[in-house]
């Protein structure tokens, strides 16, 4: 949650620090603040909102000169999104201002020491412990006071500071929160995301936890924990600029709907040669792979709903019983694992805080962990054995879309890779290859079969609750497709196992009720028939998604979306697409804020 940057050069640094906020204003946009110094005094400035009430505020920044700063988005954890609980934060003495990503565990233990010790506080906030603690161990060193400053705190943080004794300067450091370095000529940058970095630099350097940095306009140096210089290499950012624009769309999420068929093809294109899959990412040799009698998928969100969809297809293929398992129950469960356990966790930032602490839990339990993310050298990939990356480029919406369907499609060619090594599939490679192959294409002509999208959106979008029902595969589509249209549009939406209506949840089904059927599973269609004439004979309006040219829907549906012919196997980065643009119109007729829907965040990085 929450996001930082910092700026010293000989530019000035408000303007750069408002554009940087407004490329981390998904990570959570209820208030916002900068710090900026100039010779030796810090000015703060701080609205609750969104950034655009900060740069009307500051002129853009044109009213507080000075080449050193910080600055902070907020997604509100401890205290209301208010003026007082926004970053930065402010030293009693005004040596010092900090901003913060991540929770203080002991924050509370901490405040009433500090007020013991003479310190007043302005806010409710975790975030405000840090500063007064600086000020506290401060003797002249800053890097000695970051470090005993440290030493105190429990949880996760990444901490952006400035001194007004220390002129520019910045100071940036992480523990179990993303932070990054950017390397410029003549100036450098921190930001808790590379899409804030971009257009100054591609050069960046990944903190690890634990570790400090000194950052001047010349210069940056990395410390650890005793003080100690640390080396660490820099890494060249390849993705282009304007894939982090909206190139022309009206929201990132649509663009993002859009960018899919790319998405996926860049995942699966590579990974296939001649007509088999391969992982090079992989050190399992056959022998560990036939060893292997449980795997655990683990996630949160839409990667767990991505998880969902995904065992299917791996324990079709790999005839291994596959458990899903949300990360943060995980953590806490208990769980019976082994070295003959596999555990796959996902998440598209890597950054994840309950999927990092399952994923521990289950490697120190002796679980061989693979790990399905988007953005390289996170916290997710260090930790796991083996990590295979999406490449799905950078997704600013909040609400995933291409994260979601890149990691099903990995999930997919995992189980074919898996069956391979097995021995499993020994005349299907070129059937199942072809599947997959498909899947861009077939992505594409989802988008063209459903252009009366829009129209069903203004038919259904004052609803006060909409139902989705699937069976198998389509159950687990079903999920991420209720998802989507609560996150965005904030209508009240569920997803039911189509044949546990009858078990409790027909009860909810009234006139007009609309019921969202998902019935693209050949295998069990007449089952799924069978439960939308139940939810019609009690009055529900079914929209259905099925496959064209299915004649035996037309006579139950009153409304259709439709899916070209696709393996059932592998359906669902087909299948999803048509729910996504239905709660993408639906959103865009409620007027929801689409990009950044309210109260959620992109990067869930507390617990």
């Amino acid at each position: 949650m929450c996001g930082i940057v910092g700026f010293t050069g000989a530019q000035n640094a408000a303007p750069i620090l408002l554009e940087g906020l407004k490329k981390l204003e998904y990570r959570g946009y209820d208030s916002a603040g900068i710090a900026v110094m100039n010779e030796q005094k810090i000015t703060v400035q701080k609205v609750t909102g969104r950034i655009a009430n900060l740069c009307e505020k500051t002129r853009d920044g044109l009213d507080i000169p000075g080449t050193t700063g910080i600055g902070h988005t907020r997604w509100a954890t401890h205290g209301a999104p208010t003026e007082e609980n926004a970053h930065p934060h402010m030293s009693n003495d005004g040596k010092f201002a900090v901003v913060h990503n991540g929770i203080i565990e002991n924050y509370m233990s901490l405040r009433e020491e500090l007020i013991r010790d003479g310190y007043h506080f302005e806010s409710e906030t975790d975030t405000e412990v840090i500063v007064h603690l600086i000020e506290m161990f401060y003797r002249g060193d800053v890097r000695e006071a970051l470090i005993r400053t440290t030493n105190r705190l429990r949880g996760s943080y990444a901490l952006g500071v400035i001194c007004s004794e220390e002129p520019g300067k910045i100071y940036a450091v992480r523990e179990s929160s993303p932070l990054i370095l950017g390397i410029g000529l003549g100036e450098n940058f921190f930001a808790s995301d590379v899409t804030a970095l971009v257009n100054h630099t591609r050069n960046v350097i990944y903190l690890e936890d634990g570790e400090f940095a000194e950052l001047s306009k010349e210069s940056i140096r990395i410390f650890d924990c005793t003080g100690q210089t640390v080396s660490r290499k820099a890494t060249r950012i390849l993705w282009d600029v304007q894939a982090a624009e909206k190139g022309g769309y009206e929201h990132f999420m649509l663009k993002e709907i859009m960018e899919q068929p790319g998405a996926v093809k860049a995942t699966i294109a590579p990974r296939i040669r001649d007509g088999r899959v391969f992982f090079e990412e992989l050190g399992l040799s056959s022998d560990e792979i036939q060893n292997i009698r449980k795997i655990i998928i683990t996630a949160c969100g839409s990667a767990y709903y991505a998880g969902c969809a995904g065992k299917y297809a791996i324990e079709k293929l790999c005839r291994i019983p596959v458990v899903v398992e949300l990360a943060s129950e995980l953590r806490y469960s208990d769980p019976i694992i082994d070295g003959h356990t596999l555990l796959i966790v996902i998440s598209q930032s890597g950054e994840t805080a309950d999927t990092i602490a399952a994923l521990k839990e289950c490697k120190n339990r002796g679980a061989r962990s693979l790990a399905i993310v988007n953005v390289v050298g996170s916290s997710v990939a260090k930790l796991a054995d083996y990590t295979i990356y999406t490449w799905a480029g950078p997704e600013i919406a909040v609400a995933t879309t291409k994260g979601y369907t890149t990691q099903v499609s990995v999930l997919y060619m995992l189980a074919v890779y898996l069956a391979d090594k097995m021995g499993l599939i020994a005349g299907r490679e070129k059937q199942l290859i072809h599947s997959l192959q498909a899947l861009p294409r077939q992505i594409q002509q989802a988008f063209d079969l459903n252009s009366g999208i829009p129209a069903l959106a203004k038919k259904y979008h004052g609803s006060k609750s909409i139902f989705f029902i699937g069976r198998n595969t389509d159950y687990a589509i079903a999920l991420e497709g209720a998802l989507k249209l609560k996150e965005i549009s904030y209508l009240h939406a569920e997803a039911y196992a189509a044949g546990e209506l009858k078990h409790g949840t027909i009860a909810l089904i009234e006139e007009h009720q609309p019921v969202v059927a998902l019935c693209c599973n050949r295998s069990i269609m007449e089952k799924t028939l069978s439960n939308i004439v139940e939810v019609k004979s009690r009055g529900a309006e079914v929209l259905a998604l099925t496959f064209r040219n299915n004649q035996k829907i037309l006579s139950v549906a009153d409304d259709l979306m439709f899916i070209p012919d696709v393996d059932a196997l592998f359906s669902a980065v087909v299948e999803i697409v048509p729910l996504q643009l239905l709660a993408y119109y639906v959103a865009r007729e409620n007027g929801c804020d689409i990009d950044k829907p309210k109260n959620l965040a992109k990067s869930v990085t507390v617990e």
